[in-house]
């Protein structure tokens, strides 16, 4: 990996230089959420943000997606994306879409989001904690792939980590812009990782958490947690690494249809229906735990499904907080 520095005074250059890349999406301060939207200068950006309400999945996996138009009897299938820009992703969002690419990347691929990846320049940035992220506990506190470019905050500039093809070839045609890396750089950026580091307040203790759940699957704290819970499907809808989906047809009228897709929650009671009329999930409590052990349960082959952003602890409007969950769980085991 190679690595080149970005002073400051160079930044706004530098982010203007990514247009001929497409257009750039970047964290935008609307009230008090944050949220990736278009922007066209830098005084748009809100590059000290926690989190996002909406993961940077809403760019490849949309809330609402069409798949297929009807018309005059023939399905049409138009994929025809633009190259766009994500500026400012976190490093559990960019492992995020490492999670979700091992889902539509894998075979059969998806190709609505195998499109998109493809036309996506993703710069990440760095960021401090805050009292929701346990990110760190999960190893996705730092990312080594998975980006084009990723910036390091400096003194009096970024450390810029290249990442791929599409990165150099940035560096390259903007060489005037980067300076190398210094040894006074390289402590900087130690002094700002271990102060990161020291920073977080909430971890997950992961040791031993899958051979926790399947003894733990009766626990009392899944029913207590469970009574508590609105059962709205927040966590989900904001959670960087769920990828349920419905597909359904929405008639425009006699002659024309529209086949989409869209955000389903597990939270919802349809989501367990089956032919029949039969229902593997049909109580609140049976969702309530289904989602911890979706998100937890460690598989070796592709690591937990969470990646500690803390988005569904902000966004719970019963505040039921992940790791307390399992941790009162843990602690039930006598």
């Amino acid at each position: 990996m190679r690595y080149i520095k970005l002073p400051s005074e160079n930044f706004e250059r530098f982010f203007n230089s990514l247009r001929g890349w497409g257009r750039i999406y970047g964290p935008v301060k609307r009230g008090n959420i944050y949220s990736f939207q278009e922007v066209k200068s830098v005084e748009e950006l809100a590059l000290d943000y926690n989190r996002t309400m909406l993961p940077p999945k809403k760019f490849f996996v949309r809330p609402r997606d069409t798949m297929f138009h009807l018309r005059d009897g023939k399905w049409e299938n138009g994929i025809e994306e633009e190259t766009f820009v994500l500026f400012g992703l976190h490093s559990c969002d960019i492992h995020g879409l490492k999670i979700l690419d091992k889902v539509y990347l894998d075979d059969p691929i998806d190709p609505y989001y195998k499109e998109r990846r493809d036309k996506a320049l993703i710069v990440g940035i760095s960021c401090m904690p805050d009292e929701y992220c346990f990110c760190k506990s999960l190893g996705t506190d730092f990312v080594m792939d998975g980006f084009d470019l990723f910036l390091h905050e400096l003194p009096d500039g970024w450390l810029v980590r290249i990442g791929s093809l599409k990165g150099h070839e940035i560096a390259w045609e903007n060489e005037e812009l980067f300076e190398e890396v210094t040894d006074e750089d390289l402590a900087h950026f130690r002094e700002f990782e271990e102060k990161r580091s020291k920073a977080f307040k909430k971890g997950l203790n992961k040791e031993g958490l899958a051979d926790m759940l399947d003894l733990a699957y009766n626990s009392p704290v899944w029913k207590k947690y469970a009574e508590i819970c609105l059962a709205c499907g927040n966590c989900n809808m904001v959670c960087p690494t769920c990828r349920c989906y419905e597909v359904c047809d929405r008639w425009l009228d006699a002659y024309s249809s529209v086949r989409e897709r869209r955000y389903d929650s597990c939270f919802m009671e349809n989501h367990g229906l089956v032919a029949g009329g039969h229902n593997f999930r049909p109580t609140r409590l049976d969702r309530f735990r289904h989602r911890y052990y979706c998100k937890s349960y460690f598989d070796p082959s592709s690591g937990f499904n969470c990646v500690g952003c803390g988005r569904c602890d902000e966004f719970c409007p019963a505040k039921i907080e992940h790791v307390k969950v399992l941790e009162e769980v843990r602690g039930s085991l006598r």
